[in-house]
């Protein structure tokens, strides 16, 4: 895999968009991703490609995060399966890499 200087994408570079797409391609239901606070709606398409590609993803919730734009967006654009403080992250991520048909708790 290479590193390279390339195009703004959701004007960005690097992209957190691009992160995303490549992890729904390449691994997904085998992956989990995490939308934590920031501004903007880099990686939101990119988190519904892993959603749709059976990846668990996860969002930091409005109360905690400082900037709640990308994972606002993210939830709007329907990618996001869990909406948690941040505090519930970290258990949440275990639960589902160890099984998938574990429940993920707030």
């Amino acid at each position: 895999m290479d590193c390279r200087q390339g195009e703004n994408v959701c004007g960005h570079c690097p992209s957190v968009e691009v992160l995303f797409q490549s992890v729904a391609k390449y691994v997904g239901p085998n992956a989990v991703g995490v939308m934590l606070t920031g501004m903007g709606s880099d990686g939101a398409d990119g988190m519904l490609a892993m959603r749709l590609a059976g990846a668990g993803t996860i969002a930091q919730d409005e109360t905690t995060s400082v900037v709640y734009g990308m994972p606002k967006v993210a939830y709007e654009r329907g990618g996001v399966e869990y909406m948690l403080p941040l505090d519930a992250i970290p258990n949440a991520i275990s639960t589902l890499l160890t099984g998938k048909n574990a429940r993920v708790r707030p």
